[in-house]
């Protein structure tokens, strides 16, 4: 027994080695690797700032300690700790009496913008994922992208000017197109407008505009707004909504009445009409406007309305020739105009 007593003791200093070493090891070491967390945490929390940041300015206010806060849902007191530490990072300035970009900062802030809206056009496009998916993706890829991957990617993309939410993509040499809008509420009743854009944050409000079906591209015809709901037509479909709802509806007023909403697209015309396709909304992506342009729903297509099924849903459409069911939902994405009075 006594002989053994050094096996243990050495076993024992072995396993305290390992111990040390697993905690010690350089960069891969459990100290190594929180300390890594921890940078990357702090990195991504300036790099939401100063997208915040460029995204206030371009909208034409002014950025605070208390936006900063509540836009990265902080108490006040780390946010200003953040900021100082951006202000000697050189990235931010108080120089003029105002929280402003410095021109390394708006340039890193404008790359984040860019990456992320991106990646919301590849997931749009590319990908199967639901659009209330689009958005939380791109929060996580937005801050590995390099500037030179968020190039490969635009050029993949077809360089895109604006993501699927109708938000404009800075170019990569740091421009930014300013906000044309206004909000759907400011619209003058009975007038038309369009949907540019619809503000993706915070995340519960946009779930439910995404519910609703509205869609950047849409044309719009403020009904009637009272201090607890906003009444429009989108597409020819009428909405209510609450106007803090409203309120994340960016809309650009139409200088000429637009055509009756409800006769812009393929959902609105009963069977014996024949119709030419203009194209499909913007708001049709990925997967579904692939499988609209594979059944040859393409620009210059004539088609004809044949029947309704007896249930109300789906509508025949003869396309090229082929019967082709659609429901109500995918018919509003072809945009057509009347071509003839006459039976099919």
């Amino acid at each position: 027994m006594p002989e053994i007593a050094p096996i243990f003791l050495t076993l024992a200093s072995l396993a305290c080695a390992m111990l040390v070493a697993g905690l010690l090891w350089p960069r891969h070491g459990w100290l190594a690797r929180k300390r890594q967390r921890r940078s990357i945490a702090a990195r991504v929390l300036r790099e939401d700032t100063l997208k915040h940041l460029c995204k206030t300015v371009a909208s034409g206010r002014r950025p605070t300690l208390q936006s900063v806060a509540g836009s990265l849902q902080l108490p006040p007191a780390l946010a200003a700790g953040l900021l100082r530490e951006m202000e000697q990072q050189g990235l931010v300035s108080y120089s003029s009496g105002d929280l402003c970009l410095t021109e390394n900062g708006r340039r890193a802030g404008l790359h984040i913008i860019r990456a992320h809206r991106l990646w919301e056009c590849y997931l749009a496009d590319q990908t199967g994922l639901k659009e209330g998916e689009w958005h939380a993706r791109a929060e996580q890829r937005e801050h590995l992208m390099t500037p030179v991957e968020a190039d490969a990617l635009a050029a993949e993309l077809g360089n895109p000017t604006h993501d699927p939410h109708g938000d404009p993509i800075p170019t990569s040499n740091g421009w930014l197109e300013p906000d044309a809008g206004q909000a759907l509420a400011a619209l003058e009743t009975g007038k038309p407008g369009v949907i540019l854009h619809i503000e993706d944050e915070p995340e519960n409000l946009y779930a439910q505009l995404v519910a609703e079906g509205l869609r950047a591209g849409m044309n719009v015809r403020l009904l009637e707004k009272t201090e607890h709901e906003v009444r429009f037509l989108a597409n020819g479909d009428e909405h209510v909504l609450a106007p803090i709802l409203a309120h994340q509806i960016e809309v650009l007023p139409v200088a000429e009445p637009a055509p009756d909403e409800a006769a812009d697209n393929l959902a609105g015309f009963a069977p014996g009409r024949r119709v030419v396709v203009c194209g499909l909304a913007r708001s049709c992506r990925g997967q579904e406007r692939r499988r609209l342009l594979d059944l040859g729903f393409v620009t210059g297509t004539v088609i004809a309305v044949e029947m309704i099924s007896p249930s109300g849903e789906p509508t025949a459409y003869r396309v090229r020739g082929t019967l082709i069911a659609l429901h109500r939902e995918q018919a509003k994405w072809v945009m057509v105009k009347p071509l003839t009075d006459v039976a099919a």
